[in-house]
């Protein structure tokens, strides 16, 4: 009598949705960080270089972790498809 063998794709799917998740949280808490730095500095010293290359700094990753949670979301949405 043959073994009956694992399916890998069950458990990717649920792995995948895991990691789909928690990468959403962890974005999620990195833009509500960084939204929270950027109002801090609106309120300093236009004028001071250091100030500005952060706030500069700061909206790049801001732009960047709402690409990356666009981008998990969109994958979340087809793997919802693909599931049901």
């Amino acid at each position: 009598m043959a073994k009956k063998q694992p399916d890998p794709d069950a458990d990717t799917v649920s792995i995948d949705k895991k990691l789909i998740e928690e990468g959403t949280q962890q974005l999620n808490n990195e833009i509500r960080v960084l939204e929270a730095w950027l109002i801090e500095l609106e309120a300093l010293d236009n004028s001071d270089a250091e100030i500005i290359a952060a706030r500069k700094s700061y909206k790049d990753m801001l732009r960047s972790r709402k690409e990356m949670l666009s981008t998990l979301t969109k994958q979340a949405k087809m793997q919802a498809l693909n599931v049901d």
